[in-house]
Parts: structure tokens; C-alpha cells; sequence
């Protein structure tokens, strides 16, 4: 079992983001992690790979549609070569909504758009490596120019590639042609344990990969802590409201809905899609505990790490500390460290 700090830093700036790295690897985690939400990851990973020599590098995640498979594979190339090796490239398809209208990319057929996206890039860094010619000819990505000028030297083997999945389609295709798969923070243990894993294992048969071979299951579940009743119940509110958010997208209701919550998930996406101002803030106070303690562990930081362990610690192989955005580097680091201790106390 890994354990990975995020690269949690006040505002997403990247003044600080060395000084935590260094002290995630001194700490003596397995990684440091940055999702795409205000920043690019790749821009946080680069200072973190300058600033330690043994941490795994993951991207938790990136978008890959908002990028073409070129742009990504040199991206990818550049950070592990300068990190030796050590960068785990997370992607995610995002919404309909964020690709078209947020991100000004074309949308269609994610599961196959994804599957052929992986394939790409590491057409491409095979070419890089080989010096064969490259031609890839695929529904969504054709690449079939690289000359002498453009191909990057490779010291180290291409990055690992996991993928984030919710639903049935993406995880098939992670399970067939990824390194592993990110488990979205909207995900239950119930929903892991009854749909997530059975789809992993079905995907991977299907696909006729070697079911031994190790396949990573990264967890980012929902943390609730603070070291006083305020903190806690700012965490709460705090964690309520994404729950909402996320509860609101349809492509997630099958979460809810295998715990019969599904009118939750169509309240939740009527009210935002308002233009009420408050709405956001409205929708966490539609999230009952029943709800939360679903999705998330509560408790003092230094309890996390047993409360984790008994949900998942037989299913996944590395869990991102996840404090939703608390911009509390300290109370990360507690937390993870308390994950850290847990799980190597069961191997």
C-alpha cells in the first residue's frame, strides 16, 4: 500500500509547492499528487520532481480532452525524464459540459475517445524510443508526422498511465488498456466493492490481460477532520458541498442510485442549473450524515488512518490523502501521515 500527499498549497500557487514536496518525501511518502481543478498539474509536478529524488510524481487527474495526445505525450515525456522515471500519468475525461464549453474540445464517445487517446501517446513514445515511423491512424487521433527535429531523447521508459473512472464503459476501458485505475472521490465502499472491482476484474479478463499482473487502485476518498469542533465542522460543510457538487452531474448518478438516492442526484442537478447565487451552498445543506458518512471518514486526524483501513484497506493499492481543499498543508500532512502509519502497520 502507497500513500500520496496532495500538493495542497493556499490559492493553488506555486510558491510552496517545493518546500512541501520535500517535506512529503522527508516524511517518508510514497508520493505527491495535484488534480486539475485552478492549475495545471504538470506545471505543480515539475517544481516537486526539481525538489526531491525518490517520490512518485501522479497526476489525480489531468484532462486528457482538453489536450490532444501529442501535447500530452511531450508534456509526459519532459517531466519523467527529469524526475528519472517517477511520474504516474492520471487521466480523466471530464463532462460533456467542461470539454465543449469550459475547454473548447470536441466530446464524443469518452470510453473510446479515452481508450484510443492511451493508444496515441504511446504510439507515439514508441516511435520516440524505436526511431520507427509513426503511424497511428485512429477515429479521434491520427498522428502520422514526426521528423528528426521534434523526437525527444528517452533515458527512462514511458510513464505509467492510470485512468479515472466512474461508470461502467470507462472502467472496462481502464481495466483493457491502463496501468490502473483512479477511483473518483464520489465513489462509496459499496459502490467499489460491488461495481468498481467486478468491472476491473471483467475488463481486464475481456481484454485478455494477465490478471496477475499488478494493476493500481488509487483511492481519494473523502476525509472529514480538524483538531477542534470549528474545524470539523467548517471540514463537514466543506466536504457536504462537494458531495453536492458532484451528486448534481448525471454521469454520476449510478453511484447514488445504487444506494437509492437517485431523487437526491435530480434535485441536486434541477437546482444547479439555476441562477440562484447561493445555490452551491444550498445544495450541501441537501446532504444528509447518512449521505456523507457514504462517501467520507470522519474523525480527529490521527483516527483517519484506521478508519480507511477498515473500508478499503484489502481493495486499493495507494490512497491520496483527501481533505477537500482545506489549504491546511499541516493537517494534510496528519492525515496522510496517519494513513501512512495504518497501512503499513496490516503490510
Amino acid at each position: 500500500m502507497k500513500v500520496d500527499l496532495p500538493l495542497a498549497v493556499k490559492n493553488d500557487a506555486l510558491a510552496g509547492v517545493a518546500d512541501l514536496a520535500r517535506a512529503a518525501e522527508e516524511a517518508g511518502f510514497d508520493g505527491v499528487t495535484y488534480s486539475e481543478l485552478t492549475s495545471d498539474p504538470l506545471l505543480h509536478l515539475t517544481i516537486a520532481a526539481g525538489a526531491t529524488t525518490r517520490v512518485e510524481l501522479l497526476t489525480n487527474i489531468i484532462v486528457a480532452f482538453a489536450r490532444s495526445p501529442m501535447t500530452l505525450a511531450v508534456q509526459g515525456r519532459a517531466i519523467q525524464e527529469y524526475s528519472q522515471g517517477r511520474l504516474l500519468l492520471g487521466l480523466g475525461s471530464q463532462i460533456k459540459p467542461h470539454i465543449e464549453r469550459r475547454f473548447s474540445m470536441p466530446w464524443s464517445h469518452p470510453a473510446a475517445r479515452m481508450t484510443e487517446f492511451i493508444a496515441a501517446m504511446r504510439a507515439i513514445w514508441s516511435a520516440w524510443e524505436t526511431g520507427d515511423k509513426l503511424d497511428f491512424q485512429g477515429d479521434f487521433y491520427p498522428h502520422t508526422l514526426m521528423t528528426p527535429m521534434f523526437t525527444p531523447t528517452s533515458e527512462y521508459p514511458a510513464p505509467k498511465v492510470l485512468v479515472a473512472a466512474v461508470g461502467e464503459h470507462m472502467t472496462a476501458a481502464a481495466a483493457a488498456v491502463a496501468d490502473g485505475l483512479l477511483v473518483h472521490g464520489f465513489s462509496t465502499e459499496r459502490y467499489l466493492r460491488e461495481v468498481t472491482i467486478p468491472g476491473i476484474e471483467k475488463g481486464r479478463r475481456e481484454a485478455g490481460r494477465d490478471l496477475s499482473e499488478h494493476f493500481e487502485i488509487v483511492s481519494s476518498a473523502f476525509v472529514v477532520t480538524g483538531r477542534t469542533e470549528e474545524q470539523l465542522a467548517a471540514a463537514r460543510a466543506r466536504v457536504k458541498q462537494q458531495i453536492a457538487f458532484y451528486a448534481s452531474t448525471p454521469a454520476y448518478r449510478p453511484v447514488l442510485a445504487l444506494h437509492g438516492w437517485g431523487e437526491l442526484g435530480d434535485e441536486l442537478h434541477d437546482l444547479s442549473r439555476t441562477s440562484e447565487p447561493d445555490r452551491w451552498q444550498r445544495m450541501g445543506t441537501l446532504i444528509d450524515d447518512e449521505v456523507l458518512d457514504a462517501f467520507a471518514v470522519s474523525g480527529e486526524p490521527a483516527s483517519i488512518g484506521g478508519l480507511l483501513v477498515r473500508r478499503f484497506g484489502d481493495v486499493i493499492t495507494r490512497y491520496e490523502a483527501n481533505t477537500v481543499r482545506a489549504d491546511d498543508p499541516q493537517l494534510s500532512l496528519e492525515v496522510a501521515t496517519s494513513v501512512k502509519d495504518a497501512f503499513q502497520a496490516i503490510g
